[in-house]
């Protein structure tokens, strides 16, 4: 997460085809492997990444 919460980051790229596209809400199997590889349980990830979930813990 960004702090503060009004933060804004991006990757710019100078060229004419590049387009803007949106990664999406991330998935309860998407949130078991990061919570695997980061070496803690899912719902500490659904804690830390609540608001970028794409379902109801």
């Amino acid at each position: 997460a960004m702090l503060p919460a009004a933060s804004v980051c991006g990757w710019y790229f100078a060229h004419p085809e590049a387009r803007y596209f949106g990664t999406g809400k991330l998935l309860r199997d998407q949130i078991e492997d990061l919570a695997r590889r980061k070496g803690c349980t899912p719902e500490e990830m659904e804690h830390w990444l609540g608001t970028y979930l794409g379902y109801e813990p």
